[in-house]
C-alpha cells in the first residue's frame, strides 16, 4: 500500500471489546463510545456487537451514530442551536444540556425526550490542564447544586464527566465515593447517570472485577442506570500510521523526514506536547540509532518525537507510529495540503482492507 496511511486492526480492537463486554456482564452498567474520540465508522458492525450505542458532542457526531452506529444515541453539546435541537429531537434517545440556561430555553421543544444536565463536581483526573474540567472558570456544566435541585423535575439524568486517562482504580474508586456523598440526594431521584468517559478500564492488569464490585454497589445503593462514554479506553492500541522516509537530514543529529505530518495527521500529540509512541519491532531495545523523525509540513516544530532504532535508516523505509486511532483520525486536516492518510483495516481474518483514499479533489473541496 502507498503511504502514508492509518491501519486499524480488528483483532486489537476486539481485545478492548471482549473487555468492555466482561464490565457490562458483570457490572451491569451500559457503554457508549464516544465518538470524538473515534469516528471511523468503517469498524463499528464489530464495535456495536459490544457496546450498547453511541455518544457525541454536536449534532454532526449524532447523525453519524444513528446512522451508522445505532442501537442508542446519546447527544451532548456545549451549546445548542434551535437548528441543532430541531434535528436532534427526531432521532436522538437522550439530549444531555451543559447549562440549566440551555436546557430551559429548550426544554419545551425536546421534554418528551430523556433529557440530562452536565454537572460539573469540581473534582478530576487529568495530566493537562488544557483537558482539566475543574480547571479555574471552566464552562463545562453546572456547579450549584441548589440550582440543579430545582430543574430535577425536568431531566431524568445527569452526566459527571470529570476523567482523561484516569488509569488507577484505586483513585476511581475515592471519586464515587465523592460523588455518592455529594450528589447522593440527587441520584436517587433520578433515572440514569454517566460517568463520562477517560477511565483508561482496558489497560493491562486493570481490576476489573474490583471495578464492577464498585459499580454494581452504587448503582444497587442509588437504584440507577449507570452509563460510561469510553473514547480511548474502546481503541486503545488498535491502530498505527505507518510512512516513508523521504529524506535525512543531518543537523547535529539525524532528521529522518517522513511523509506525513504531526500537525496534519496527529494534531493531538502536538496540542498537548507529547511524542508519538513507535512501533515496538523497530525500537531498539538499548542504545540503537538516535533520530529525530520529522514530518513534511513546513512548521519548524513537526516532530514526532527523538527516538532510537534497532536498524540505521535509509531513504524509502517504513515508519510505523503506534496507538494513533483515539483523537487522532478524528483531527486530521489539509495543512499544507500534506498527503492525507488513507485508511485501511486488518479484519479479523487477516485481510487488509482500504477502506478510504483522499486525493487533490478531496483537498480542493475541503474549502472552497
Amino acid at each position: 500500500m502507498k503511504t502514508p496511511y492509518y491501519l486499524i486492526d480488528e483483532k486489537a480492537l476486539l481485545k478492548n471489546m471482549k473487555k468492555i463486554a466482561f464490565l457490562r456482564d458483570n457490572c451491569g452498567a451500559k457503554f457508549l463510545l464516544a465518538l470524538k474520540c473515534f469516528s471511523t465508522w468503517a469498524v463499528f458492525d464489530l464495535m456495536k456487537k459490544y457496546m450498547d450505542g453511541s455518544t457525541s458532542s454536536s449534532l454532526y457526531e449524532a447523525k453519524l451514530g444513528a446512522e451508522k452506529f445505532g442501537k442508542e444515541v446519546c447527544s451532548y453539546s456545549v451549546a445548542y442551536s434551535k437548528e441543532d435541537i430541531d434535528s436532534l429531537k427526531g432521532f436522538a434517545d437522550k439530549i444531555i444540556f451543559n447549562s440549566i440556561s440551555q436546557l430551559e430555553r429548550f426544554y419545551k421543544d425536546v421534554k418528551e425526550a430523556s433529557l440530562g444536565l452536565r454537572v460539573n463536581p469540581s473534582i478530576s483526573y487529568s495530566h493537562f490542564d488544557l483537558a482539566d474540567p475543574a480547571r479555574k472558570f471552566c464552562r463545562l456544566g453546572e456547579r450549584d447544586i441548589k440550582k440543579v435541585k430545582d430543574i430535577l423535575p425536568k431531566i431524568n439524568g445527569i452526566m459527571l464527566h470529570y476523567n482523561c486517562e484516569n488509569d488507577d482504580f484505586k483513585v476511581f474508586s475515592r471519586q464515587l465515593d465523592f460523588i455518592s456523598k455529594k450528589y447522593g440526594s440527587i441520584l436517587k431521584e433520578l433515572d440514569w447517570v454517566s460517568l463520562g468517559g477517560g477511565i483508561y478500564f482496558t489497560k493491562d492488569n486493570y481490576p476489573l472485577e474490583d471495578f464492577c464490585k464498585k459499580i454494581k454497589e452504587f448503582k444497587n445503593k442509588f437504584d440507577i442506570e449507570v452509563y460510561f462514554e469510553p473514547g480511548e479506553a474502546a481503541i486503545t492500541n488498535s491502530a498505527h500510521l505507518i510512512t516513508t522516509v523521504l529524506d535525512i537530514v543531518k543537523n547535529v543529529k539525524n532528521i529522518a523526514v517522513v511523509d506525513a505530518s504531526i500537525e496534519a495527521h496527529c494534531l493531538d500529540l502536538l496540542t498537548y506536547r507529547i511524542s508519538a509512541k513507535l512501533d515496538e519491532k523497530i525500537a531498539a531495545q538499548s542504545n540503537g540509532y538516535e533520530y529525530i523523525i520529522a514530518g513534511n509540513s513546513c512548521l519548524a516544530g513537526d516532530i514526532f518525537g527523538k527516538f532510537n532504532l534497532a536498524k540505521k535508516l535509509k531513504i524509502g523505509d517504513k515508519i510505523a507510529f503506534a496507538d494513533t486511532a483515539g483523537y487522532t483520525m478524528v483531527k486530521k486536516n489539509w495543512f499544507n495540503g500534506v498527503k492525507m492518510p488513507s485508511i485501511a483495516i486488518k479484519r479479523l481474518n487477516g485481510k487488509i482492507e482500504t477502506v478510504k483514499t483522499f486525493d487533490y479533489e478531496d483537498f480542493k473541496n475541503a474549502l472552497s
